[in-house]
């Protein structure tokens, strides 16, 4: 999943992070290279995500290694760098910056190391955060079982999962976007 460095890291140190990383209780914790099928399905969200704020003239959407940082929460956790994500704004005075708060809605995208016990409980934590932040969708995606585990702050132990064969959304965190399941893991 991911390596830790050490010494006591800022969000400035982060923007010189050459790799994609997030800044959790003072470290810059590092995410392995993922593999074909996953970047491919992360892409894909992104696209579609692209494509529909695009036409909508709301929002824009981002591929990984986006940056938003956000005041430290009690995990430790100043920043995310989601597989995928839109947000609706608002949006830093200089474009080269992260975005100040937590994406409007967020895809984390599984690979191999991101399955069993610990990766479990990983990834809740992260959602947690996500949505202590102020995210309003989660997208857990299960690249082995192709499937998309949607989660929402108004119910966030309870998620509604989307199957190949049928049509995902993320509301009401991009209202009227809807993507087919199968397209995505295509």
């Amino acid at each position: 999943m991911a390596s830790v460095q050490q010494m006591k890291a800022t969000l400035d140190d982060l923007y010189r992070t050459p790799e994609k990383a997030e800044l959790i209780g003072e470290r810059i914790v590092y995410f392995m290279a993922t593999g074909r099928k996953p970047n491919r399905v992360a892409f894909r969200i992104s696209r579609s995500l692209d494509d529909f704020a695009s036409r909508a003239g709301v929002g824009e959407a981002f591929t990984d290694n986006m940056g938003f940082a956000v005041p430290i929460m009690p995990s430790g956790r100043e920043s995310f760098s989601p597989d995928a994500s839109y947000h609706q704004g608002p949006f830093p005075k200089d474009p080269m910056r992260f975005i100040e708060g937590a994406p409007t809605f967020a895809a984390e995208v599984r690979s191999d190391n991101d399955y069993g016990p610990a990766a479990e409980a990983e990834m809740a934590e992260k959602r947690a955060d996500y949505f202590q932040a102020g995210t309003i969708v989660v997208w857990d995606v299960d690249t082995m079982a192709d499937c998309i585990h949607v989660y929402r702050d108004s119910d966030p132990d309870h998620p509604v999962t989307f199957h190949r064969g049928q049509i995902a959304e993320a509301e009401p965190a991009v209202p009227g976007w809807r993507v087919p399941v199968d397209w995505i893991f295509a």
